[in-house]
């Protein structure tokens, strides 16, 4: 197999477990050198020891939301490995399950927010810091299909996901010029422990046939790997002249509007 990461090194924030840890396990398929970043520390170390050598991947504890957490972490990959060329900020916190804007509470939002907006405005600060010197790098945050679709989901957690878009897009136009592309992943539907949770749904398997009910590309059923080998792609040379895009990995999903086709159902059977 061509290792196209070979020679690579990355930071991935959210590793231990969903997206996170399936992009780390392609990651050192493929060539490179991890280190997982996470609040899960014993899920986190599994992840390492299941993944490779300690050569290869390895863990440090690292809460988004703690300036002095993302700094560290950066500062191991570079005393590590000696450079950091991707970072993928892809921890995120979905907060509560509340959709109803007059139950809106800011505690919950202030927690969404400073987990998927400040925390990967951090991991870009940090990454940029190391990068900028080198000339070259690339950050790929993890939106969401919320991020381009509306309505069904918590409002906090679709305007940080609209957040992160829009500072990734800023970032883009500033960072271009040190030969940093940035960009992002907006995954539909992966049943990762966080959808699960959301869908308050333990089995993996409901999760995917759900998804796969609503979805518009029938057929397939999206997977962790699906997303991972996106960002794998977005962080390899590659994709050398991709910058600014948000890459949403929905087979279709959010340009679907159900409402003519199903008014059309009901007016037949009438």
């Amino acid at each position: 197999m061509a290792k196209r990461l070979e020679g690579k090194v990355a930071v991935i924030t959210g590793g231990a477990s969903g997206i996170g840890e399936c992009t780390a396990r392609l990651f050192v398929q493929h060539g490179a050198k991890v280190i997982i970043a996470d609040v899960q520390d014993e899920l986190g170390q599994t992840a390492c020891r299941n993944i490779g050598s300690s050569e290869a991947i390895s863990y440090v504890h690292c809460d988004v939301t703690n300036e002095t957490d993302v700094e560290n972490v950066v500062d191991t990959a570079v005393s590590k490995h000696g450079k950091l060329d991707i970072m993928f900020a892809n921890a995120g916190a979905p907060g509560n399950n509340e959709r109803k804007i007059l139950a809106t509470d800011y505690e919950d939002l202030k927690r969404v927010f400073d987990v998927n907006v400040f925390g990967a405005l951090l991991c870009a600060k940090h990454a940029a810091r190391v990068m900028i010197p080198a000339k070259r790098g690339s950050i790929v945050f993890t939106s969401s299909v919320g991020s381009v679709t509306h309505g069904g989901a918590p409002h906090a957690y679709i305007a940080s996901k609209h957040a992160v878009v829009g500072l990734m897009k800023n970032l883009c136009i500033e960072l271009g010029e040190y030969g940093i592309r940035v960009n992002c992943v907006s995954p539909f539907g992966v049943a990762t422990p966080m959808l699960m949770g959301a869908l308050r749904v333990d089995e993996k398997a409901k999760v995917e046939e759900f998804v796969s009910g609503i979805a518009n590309l029938k057929g397939e059923t999206v997977k962790a790997v699906d997303v991972a080998e996106a960002v794998m792609f977005l962080g390899s040379d590659e994709g050398k002249y991709i910058s600014g895009q948000n890459l949403v990995i929905d087979g279709g999903y959010s340009l679907t509007n159900i409402a003519l086709r199903e008014g059309i159902k009901k007016l037949r059977s009438s």
